[in-house]
């Protein structure tokens, strides 16, 4: 069967020069975006049950924008003032010009991993006597956890806002030929969403390890993957299978 409609289980993109509008454009598809899962704040008191106090901390360590935004959302909510001395240490260099949104960006001291935080090694052991906060969500990998216990900093956790299954009832009798995931979190929200799901024709397609790892505990048939070394980015996993079966 053609691949003639795609539903992307993300927000759709701000610029239409992304790679779907090309897509879209290339061969004639109908592209729609739509989070299966999306994030939600939690309160002052609910960080304060982590017994979590920002007073306490000297640096933080920031791998998502969205850490970035609840980290000074909750501050202004907990009136806390974050000292002009605090040092941020940025996963990707997108986090650390996502910070300008709150911080003069000049006037800081941001450090800066090239594409994982664990760049900054030799920056964090010169900072070992002082505390670290890690904002996150509810979900989090063990990789960052286990890299800043070998290099014993002190550190903590705050738990500042979870991810949340979408309600996607409106899309109950709607069909897309292929359905793109990008997180365990957004297979989980497909069956939670619609527990009798059945694949039958629908195609899926599946962006990293964990993502497949969770697909085929689903028991569904996976038939685009990505990344792989002949196609790195989704876009081009999904051109790749549209050239084959729309000859």
């Amino acid at each position: 069967m053609k691949v003639k409609t795609i539903l992307v289980s993300q927000p759709e993109p701000s610029s239409d020069k992304s790679p779907y509008s090309r897509l879209q454009e290339k061969h004639k598809l109908t592209v729609n975006f739509r989070p299966f899962i999306h994030v939600e704040g939690l309160t002052g008191k609910e960080v304060r049950q982590q017994k979590i106090d920002f007073n306490n901390f000297q640096n933080i360590v920031l791998t998502s924008r969205n850490a970035v935004d609840h980290f000074f959302r909750l501050c202004k909510e907990m009136r806390f003032t974050v000292p002009d001395t605090t040092k941020y240490f940025c996963q990707s260099e997108a986090v650390a010009f996502y910070l300008q949104k709150y911080v003069v960006y000049r006037k800081r001291k941001i450090y800066v991993g090239e594409r994982s935080i664990t760049d900054l090694e030799s920056v964090f052991k010169k900072f070992q006597k002082e505390t670290f906060l890690f904002p996150t969500s509810d979900l989090l990998k063990q990789d960052i956890p286990d890299f800043l216990d070998k290099l014993k900093v002190k550190w903590q956790r705050a738990i500042l806002y979870k991810t949340v299954v979408s309600d996607l009832s409106d899309l109950r009798d709607v069909y897309y030929d292929v359905l793109v995931f990008f997180s365990p979190s957004g297979i989980e929200s497909l069956f939670k969403n619609f527990p009798d799901f059945k694949q039958n024709d629908t195609r899926i397609a599946v962006y990293g390890n964990s993502t497949v790892k969770a697909a085929e505990e689903s028991k569904l048939r996976i038939d685009i993957k990505a990344p792989t070394p002949e196609t790195p980015s989704m876009t081009m996993a999904i051109e790749k299978y549209i050239e084959k079966i729309n000859k």
